[in-house]
């Protein structure tokens, strides 16, 4: 059974997931610095991984349908691909490559999958 607290716990995340979906909040954010939000890639990052495999070792406990489960996985494991391998470290320098796009297309329909729409 999902408790409240489980239900928190998933939307921070998913805000998270928002973060890395939003290209225009990584511009404004994460480039010019121009807030009021105060964030940066490397802090989204460990957020992203510090909830993810709890997540996902629990996730009957947070409610996830095997296709969320499933989607869930298979955008950590990009994400996690992109991060250790990218060759460029500053946002300004991958916001606009095609393997960030993918990474921001992905976490765009994990956000679908489970009906998220809170804005930025």
């Amino acid at each position: 059974m999902t408790t409240d607290d489980d239900k928190k716990f998933l939307m921070s995340f998913l805000r998270t997931v928002k973060v890395i979906s939003d290209k225009k909040y990584q511009g404004r954010i994460w480039i010019r610095g121009e807030g009021p939000e105060v964030d940066d890639f490397d802090e989204t990052v460990c957020f992203f991984f510090d909830d993810v495999e709890e997540i996902i070792e629990k996730f009957r406990q947070y409610g996830l349908t095997k296709s969320q489960y499933q989607m869930l996985r298979k955008f950590r494991d990009k994400f996690e691909d992109f991060v250790d391998n990218r060759e460029h470290y500053l946002p300004e320098d991958f916001i606009d490559t095609l393997w960030w796009q993918e990474i921001i297309d992905l976490a765009k329909n994990l956000l679908k999958a489970f009906s998220y729409q809170e804005a930025l």
